[in-house]
């Protein structure tokens, strides 16, 4: 679930920098220049969402950090393109963009939930990403009644959106769980989820995305308790325990303690892959073949941007964390093999008749 009233952090530093942000977003696009990939040396960043969409504020915010230190003398072009989940940005990066080091893409995560199941629309690779920062939330799964409720025979009402979003990290973490479920599909945004489990009509949330610890919250006061959580990957590229739920076991310890079956390696390594896309916020990446020393330019510039205090500041209160270092570790198990991919795209059939569409 995502409030998104953290982001009004961002646009307080997109206010506080007015001068140099309006040279580096308000530059006039020629009508056919989404298909023109050169800007005569100039930098930008293509964002994968709506205008004034979570993603684009986030690029508008880092695209002020990212140009003191990679072009400060140059506009740095800010171009905001397709649909909510990011996958026209994806396309456009892998199919339209040339790899002369000036152009980057910031994605959100749904796009490697569409690449991960199947979606006809995708015509991108996340391996071939050129990884240059990340933006990670938190995901807890949140059950009324508790982890003693698992041990009833009726099925987890799971609120979701869809099969094909976020969500399908629980719908995976239960399978791995050994509880049946029987997902609500259609349940989009903090208000609709809130409303089903505060009504009864739901037994299980996963939270995602911002401003977690308002929404856990909430959901406590209807009786829900975090069970598990996704956790997160350290740089061996092992499961732990988020250190903001410190508390909580993750999805592997809690099947540990209910000796839970292991779901078959392809799955399991579909389910680690959906788990990493579930909890990226946003990345930002460059073209498969960028040269050495762009992609070294561009990492400097982002670890200048994040250890700014704004930048900081909206990261704090949107309850993400920014990282460069981290990036690649968080991207590894997006870029499955096909074995895990068929194996997700087959459990999803069975189990739910889905087809991609």
């Amino acid at each position: 679930m995502k409030r998104r009233a953290a982001l009004g952090a961002l646009g307080t530093i997109i206010a506080s920098s007015a001068l140099p942000f309006a040279r580096a977003s308000d530059l006039p696009t020629p009508a056919n220049a989404i298909f023109a990939d050169t800007f005569g040396g100039s930098y930008r960043i293509v964002v994968g969402g709506l205008p004034g969409g979570q993603a684009d504020r986030w690029g508008r915010a880092i695209a002020l950090g990212l140009e003191k230190i990679l072009s400060p003398r140059t506009p740095l072009r800010i171009e905001t393109v397709g649909g909510q989940d990011g996958v026209t940005g994806a396309n456009r990066l892998q199919t339209l963009m040339v790899s002369d080091g000036h152009t980057a893409a910031l994605l959100p995560g749904e796009s490697s939930i569409a690449f991960l199941t199947g979606d006809p629309r995708v015509h991108f690779r996340p391996g071939e990403w050129i990884p240059i920062l990340a933006g990670l939330s938190s995901g807890v799964i949140v059950l009324r009644g508790g982890a003693g409720r698992l041990a009833q025979a009726a099925p987890v009402r799971l609120a979701a959106a869809a099969p094909e979003s976020p969500d399908l990290a629980a719908i995976l973490a239960f399978e791995r769980l050994g509880v049946p479920i029987s997902p609500i599909f259609g349940l989009r945004g903090t208000t609709a989820v809130a409303r089903a489990f505060g009504l009864g009509e739901v037994d299980a949330v996963m939270l995602t995305g911002e401003d977690i610890p308002a929404d856990l919250a909430s959901l406590q006061a209807e009786g829900g308790v975090a069970i598990c959580s996704l956790g997160t990957v350290d740089q061996a590229g092992r499961t732990v325990r988020d250190p903001r739920f410190a508390n909580v076991p993750t999805v592997a310890e809690l099947a540990g303690i209910r000796h839970a079956k292991a779901l078959s390696p392809p799955l399991e390594r579909a389910f680690q892959g959906v788990v990493a896309a579930s909890r990226l916020d946003f990345i930002m990446v460059l073209p498969h073949l960028t040269p050495a020393a762009s992609v070294a330019l561009w990492r400097q510039a982002a670890l200048g941007a994040i250890q700014g205090s704004a930048l900081q500041s909206a990261a704090t209160a949107s309850a993400i964390s920014l990282t460069v270092n981290g990036a690649a570790v968080a991207l590894a198990p997006i870029a499955a093999s096909p074995e895990a991919l068929l194996a997700l795209r087959q459990f999803l059939f069975t189990r739910f008749g889905w087809r991609p569409s």
